[in-house]
């Protein structure tokens, strides 16, 4: 049996939004909402609710995905989250063309 590790995004009560890598999704949710640690940036953000999940099987390409998504725009994370992956090209070309 494979173990998978799992991307996923939060959506916080100030419609920010969070990403975070974990193997249990439903426990690493209660966590954030319980504020089990003070300095998280989803502690004054409560409550949170997951609006994307995705399972690794490599946990190395998990956190990596994780780093290249945390630098997203807010706008491409949400495409993400909604399943727009024809947005996602065309907010990437966006963003690379005001660099």
């Amino acid at each position: 049996m494979f173990k998978l590790l799992y991307l996923y995004i939060l959506e916080c009560s100030d419609k920010t939004l969070y990403v975070g890598v974990t193997n249990n999704p439903e426990r690493r949710l209660m966590q954030h909402n319980l504020g089990q640690n003070k300095t998280a940036y989803t502690y004054n953000r409560r409550p949170v609710k997951i609006i994307y999940a995705e399972g690794f099987r490599n946990f190395q390409l998990a956190f990596d995905t994780e780093t290249r998504i945390k630098k997203w725009s807010k706008a491409k994370k949400l495409a993400l989250a909604e399943g727009k992956f024809d947005l996602l090209v065309s907010l990437s070309k966006k963003n690379s063309k005001s660099k």
